[in-house]
């Protein structure tokens, strides 16, 4: 391995940003982000699988271990705030006394750190007095290294599944699409000033006039079905999808719940809104804008190749400037979104235990911290809009120059008779046409690239095993009212870096017998009822329902034998 390849010389190398979906995987997303800073590509749905956390999230030893899993050494160091700047970059720093961020760069007045809560933030250093609890862990490559990628591919058109009539209405709409008239208008334009004007002739006018009126008319006419269809497509796409994806996040195990946060569940599933908003109004749109593109630019080849050479020059420059200002306006959208969900899951969190709140008199420090998570917010959007901003004004002035220069040329040309006044109207048409359209493109273009940024969160719901898979309804046995329930060596910890809560435990309650668990808080009574209740497997061992193991058996079955009402229930 060529060791020169991992040297951080600021040249290439860019330290991903990767956020944290559940509540305690603020560890697994720095590991992410540094191993991505080196070479090795690879997300939150890949390490989840590889390594199971509890709520309580990875300590320092269990980052130590996974990196050393991936071929990184780790070494932990105890610092004062003035050494920061004698780490080795990037590295992960313990922060708050509940958390970790990524340091990736150290100034005088602060630091530039990847938070997986937040994203890519500067920091002031009375924020990193305040944060920083002096620990520290850098991570570097060592011979067992390997650049590369491992990451779960997210696709859209999975999570269509079951929707019923997809194909069949997109090709009703694609038929509707005709845009004729568009096409041929600027021909009307040129008739009426290069034949009609100049000779005077007052038939031709009324002929054209009446001939590009009944086209008009039945484009009007198909634009109204198209706008029908749509209107058909879209609502039955949300529907169908929203209940698709209702009933699939209703069959998720406990655990999933018990691991995110309540407002970024319902962040998640508003998520098939922006899909659906997007494929409904950007697919057919797509396809039509390209061959409608298409043709205005050959028929503005038919008028002149050097024009027309400009103006895809110019579309050129604009491509190109889209595209440096998607990854920064991707990077805020995210930012936004996961900020947003944070806010709703406070205020959501807040409602439902107001009498919590009121009792010990916490209403102004709820206030102040969902101020600032409002403020947050706020923020992340205003970032979204500025870039907007700027990249509005870049259009602006790259489309507005050049168009001044080709009307120049334009001009010249018709002056040196190389074109007529009606030419010269009927080709600034084409070039507003297919700038609009190429233009439209680009942006749409875009907006599917950022569906991946809606896909991934959805796919945390619609790609993840539900009960249903893991335990399909097939061979259900015939148990009767006399129950006898037998426990084998059940043994269970929530995670592997925890310790059991329950270990090689085993007894057994006989037809009609009644039981009691008695202990400590703490000690496991409610992690055995979960497990006997089938909401929560065991590491090892068996549960037995008259000989069945019940983990083997469809959980509905095993609920609709048995009832629990826990101390926390709300509904």
């Amino acid at each position: 391995m060529d060791y020169l390849q991992n040297l951080s010389l600021g040249l290439t190398k860019k330290l991903p940003v990767i956020l944290q979906t559940e509540v305690a995987e603020c560890g697994l997303a720095c590991l992410a982000a540094v191993a991505g800073f080196y070479g090795f590509y690879t997300d939150l749905r890949a390490l989840r699988s590889k390594y199971c956390l509890s709520l309580k999230g990875a300590n320092l030893a269990d980052i130590v271990r996974f990196a050393d899993d991936m071929g990184l050494t780790g070494r932990a160091l105890r610092l004062d705030l003035d050494e920061l700047g004698s780490l080795r970059l990037p590295c992960i720093l313990h922060w708050d006394l509940n958390h970790f961020v990524v340091l990736e760069s150290v100034s005088s007045d602060g630091a530039a750190v990847m938070d997986p809560a937040s994203g890519r933030r500067k920091v002031k250093t009375e924020e990193i007095s305040r944060k920083f609890t002096g620990i520290a862990l850098e991570l570097w490559p060592n011979t067992r290294f390997e650049a590369g990628e491992e990451k779960q591919e997210i696709r859209i058109l999975p999570m269509l599944r079951g929707i019923s009539g997809l194909g069949r209405t997109l090709f009703q709409l694609l038929a509707a699409a005709m845009e004729v008239f568009a096409l041929v208008s600027p021909f009307f334009m040129q008739w009426v000033i290069d034949h009609v004007v100049v000779t005077g002739d007052r038939n031709l006018l009324a002929t054209l006039a009446l001939g590009f009126t009944l086209l008009l008319l039945v484009q009007n006419t198909v634009s109204v079905m198209q706008g029908w269809l749509g209107m058909h497509f879209s609502t039955t796409l949300n529907v169908q999808w929203k209940s698709n994806v209702f009933k699939r996040l209703i069959d998720l195990p406990t655990d999933y719940f018990a691991k995110r946060h309540l407002g970024d569940v319902v962040s998640r599933f508003g998520a098939v809104d922006s899909i659906q908003g997007t494929l409904t109004s950007t697919f057919f749109v797509l396809v039509l804008n390209s061959l409608t593109a298409v043709f205005t630019f050959v028929l503005m080849i038919v008028y002149s190749p050097i024009l027309t050479g400009l103006v895809a020059a110019t579309l050129v420059v604009y491509i190109a400037v889209r595209w440096v200002a998607y990854y920064p306006l991707r990077r805020a959208t995210e930012e936004n979104i996961i900020h947003a969900a944070k806010q709703s899951s406070y205020f959501m969190e807040t409602v439902r235990g107001i009498r919590a709140v009121k009792q010990f008199g916490k209403g102004p420090q709820r206030y102040s911290a969902w101020m600032g998570l409002l403020v947050d917010t706020v923020n992340t959007g205003l970032t979204v809009q500025k870039l907007g901003i700027w990249f509005g004004l870049a259009n602006k002035l790259l489309f507005g120059l050049a168009n001044i220069l080709i009307i120049y040329l334009a001009a010249g040309m018709v002056l040196d008779g190389v074109f007529t006044v009606g030419v010269l109207m009927a080709f600034l048409a084409y070039k507003g046409q297919f700038e609009g359209r190429i233009g439209s493109l680009v942006d749409q273009f875009v907006q599917i690239k950022m569906l991946s940024l809606h896909a991934e969160r959805l796919a945390d719901t619609v790609l993840n095993e539900t009960e249903s898979e893991a335990t399909p309804d097939v061979g259900i046995p015939d148990i009767s009212d006399d129950i006898e329930i037998s426990v084998e060596n059940v043994s269970f910890r929530y995670a592997d870096n925890e310790p059991y809560v329950l270990q090689n435990v085993s007894f057994k309650i006989g037809r009609g017998e009644s039981l009691a668990l008695i202990g400590r808080s703490g000690c496991g009574k409610s992690t055995l009822l979960d497990i006997l209740s089938g909401n929560l497997p065991p590491e090892s061992g068996k549960v037995m329902i008259n000989g069945h193991d019940i983990y083997s058996l469809p959980p509905r079955f095993i609920r609709n034998l048995s009832a629990m009402v826990r101390q926390d229930d709300v509904l």
